[in-house]
């Protein structure tokens, strides 16, 4: 049997910091994995600024609130899962996903954790272990699935290269030369061929 292991933002979803930057104004949240590979790094980065500009876990849902799946997203997750058992693996956390999961038909998550006060400051958060899509494949592997996973960033390729196959989706271009062993696509359709290609089954679109 075949799982197929998806990134969440940036493959399903917009990236919930890049909205929250261009809402906000503070251009430095703006980075993602894909401008700075360290997750850590990245998260104190984002923690740090938020402390400094006085916003906590409620603003950043008011923003989610009022974001939507990339479109196409759902359709192409509904295709997906009719012909795979579909799995998201992300560094999103559970707080701010729930009301995108609620729009993609509530697949299955796994992804972090943040800790709040009592008055909503971000004040920590819980990875669930160390290069989690990475070792979540790895643990799907030994249960005997047959993995094919997608995304769309460096934070990506560890999944991409564990799996038994890798695809990168809307890519951006450096990404794509550093790891030219997984072929690139920029739309649903382009990567729904893709995922037909990896599958050792006979199925079609």
């Amino acid at each position: 049997m075949e799982i197929a292991c998806l990134d969440l933002e940036g493959v399903l979803i917009p990236e919930i910091w890049i909205d929250f930057a261009e809402r906000t104004g503070i251009e430095a949240l703006k980075a993602t994995t894909r401008d700075i590979p360290d997750y850590d790094v990245l998260m104190q980065q984002r923690l740090r600024l938020l402390d400094e500009n006085g916003l906590g876990l409620p603003d950043i849902q008011a923003v989610i609130a009022d974001m939507r799946p990339m479109e196409g997203a759902r359709e192409f997750l509904d295709w997906l899962r009719a012909r795979f058992q579909v799995v998201i693996l992300s560094d999103t956390f559970y707080e701010f996903a729930a009301p995108l999961m609620a729009q993609l038909g509530w697949p299955t998550l796994l992804c972090h954790k943040l800790e709040t006060d009592n008055v909503g400051k971000v004040v920590d958060y819980k990875i669930r272990q160390v290069n989690p899509k990475r070792q979540s494949v790895l643990a799907l592997k030994t249960l005997y699935y047959r993995i094919i996973a997608a995304g769309d960033s460096y934070n990506d390729t560890t999944m991409l290269a564990e799996a038994d196959a890798g695809i990168l989706f809307k890519a951006p271009s450096n990404v794509i030369e550093e790891f030219p062993q997984f072929p690139a696509v920029h739309d649903y359709e382009a990567l729904k061929l893709e995922f037909l290609k990896a599958s050792n089954r006979n199925l079609s679109l």
